[in-house]
Formats: C-alpha cells, sequence, structure tokens
C-alpha cells in the first residue's frame, strides 16, 4: 500500500488512454552503461545511424529513427551499474525493430559487431518474423528484427 498523498488511491489506471501518474505521454527507453560514452556515441552512429539528441559528456541521449536510448558512462564506485564488458556477462538485450534487419546487422558488422547471428525467419502468431543478432562493441546483446512484433494485435 502506499503512504503519503497517493494513500488509498491508484497511482494508475489501465486500459486505452491511460495516464500513469498524470502523465500526458509516456516512454520506456534504456540507458546502456558503457566504458567509453564518446566511443559509444560514435559506434552507435555508425552501426545503427544513431544521432545524438544531447551529449553532456559521459551521458548522451541518442536516437535511432525516432527510437531514443541512452548511454551512460561507468562512474567509479557505482559497482550496480557496471559495463557488460566488467561484469562479464549482460543480462538484457536490447530490442530494435526496423525495416530491414538484414541492412541493418551488415551495416553493424562493417563497424565491428561479434557474436552475429545472421536474420531468419521464425514463426509467431502473428506470422513470420525476421531477425538477426549480433554484440556491441561494449557487450550489450542486440536483436535486430522486423516490425512485425509492432504490427501485430492480440498476439
Amino acid at each position: 500500500m502506499h503512504s503519503g498523498p497517493l494513500r488509498g488511491r491508484a497511482p494508475w489506471r489501465s486500459g486505452p488512454g491511460a495516464r500513469i501518474l498524470g502523465a500526458v505521454s509516456t516512454a520506456v527507453t534504456v540507458m546502456l552503461i558503457v566504458p567509453d560514452a564518446a566511443a559509444a556515441v560514435r559506434w552507435y552512429a555508425q552501426a545503427f545511424g544513431a544521432a545524438p539528441r544531447w551529449d553532456l559528456g559521459g551521458v548522451a541521449l541518442l536516437e535511432i529513427a525516432g527510437a531514443p536510448f541512452l548511454v551512460h558512462e561507468t562512474v567509479p564506485g557505482k559497482e550496480r551499474e557496471t559495463d557488460p564488458l566488467a561484469a562479464g556477462t549482460t543480462t538484457a538485450r536490447i530490442e530494435l525493430l526496423v525495416d530491414d534487419p538484414d541492412v541493418v546487422l551488415a551495416r553493424a558488422a562493417a563497424a565491428g559487431a561479434s557474436a552475429l547471428t545472421p536474420v531468419s525467419e521464425h514463426a509467431m502468431p502473428w506470422g513470420p518474423h525476421r531477425q538477426g543478432g549480433l554484440t556491441d562493441l561494449f557487450g550489450h546483446r542486440w536483436s535486430v528484427g522486423d516490425r512485425s512484433p509492432l504490427e501485430a494485435s492480440d498476439a
């Protein structure tokens, strides 16, 4: 149960047009922890065509065709926010949904991506979904697929 001003009231409601805590619109994005933010900004631009919206030198907001994500340089002493290379593992996978996953995967490979998984077709409840994968220079795992999951309904 919530305390304070939300006590006894639902802080959210669900359904079409729902507003969360008074928000008019909501975005969910990812912040990737990297050892070198400037290098990450350059690599994501080269590999995915990402454009910086702002860059504070250590933290930057990038956008791939309108989809925002952030990079944040590691901070000494913040062990819970380390990059995958330093941690030796990654626990999340970023999904990049595009018009042509083959082109994006080839571009990332040319930029030095590793652990490449070729694009293949997967049978899904909404129909075929084409997807491949890669690991970026900073240890983050990406799946690159077509936009079919975004177009699916009641899957």
